[in-house]
């Protein structure tokens, strides 16, 4: 049996990071607050501090 992956669009995972970014909270608490991977919200975050304003790749 096969696990359908969840979507975000660029909107969703732009404002993921921004909550992380400028509230401090930690990433696996946003992560558990918005239903997500802690490990998925981590990668976009990273991706952001590479390169700003590119996480809805």
């Amino acid at each position: 049996m096969t696990e359908k992956r969840r979507k975000f669009d660029a909107e969703f995972r732009e404002g993921a990071v921004r909550i992380v970014s400028e509230t401090g909270r930690p990433i696996a608490q946003v992560a558990k607050d918005l239903g997500i991977n802690e490990t998925t919200l981590s990668t976009w975050d990273l991706r952001d501090l590479r390169h700003p304003g590119e996480v809805a790749r």
